[in-house]
């Protein structure tokens, strides 16, 4: 019987307390995992969204976020002119164009 306490204790005396650096390493890991998965690629498109939108230029064909398509007539500060049709113009917020298609889009439609 004295030998069973003799492991019990010992048992005891090898499980040391969990290091601060062991029990924030998971959460460590998961930021680092979001960061790298979801929040840098996001950073990444939303910096090629404000290059495209900086970059609009008249002639320039696009394609709205409500899937639109037409040429851009005039560019403003914070909003562009776009010719859908013969004699049908509107006015949108720069950021509502989703992207330039190439020059000739618009013929081949």
């Amino acid at each position: 019987m004295h030998w069973l306490i003799a492991d019990a204790m010992a048992q005891d005396a090898a499980a040391a307390p969990p290091s601060v650096l062991g029990s924030f390493l998971p959460m460590i890991l998961i930021i680092g995992v979001f960061y790298f998965f979801l929040i840098r690629p996001q950073m990444k498109r939303a910096k090629e969204h404000r290059n495209l939108v900086s970059g609009l230029s008249k002639g320039d064909e696009i394609v709205t976020n409500g899937g639109l398509l037409g040429r851009v007539t005039e560019v403003g500060e914070s909003f562009v002119t776009v010719e859908l049709a013969d004699n049908v113009q509107v006015k949108l917020q720069k950021h509502a164009v989703a992207s330039v298609v190439p020059k000739g889009t618009i013929k081949a439609s």
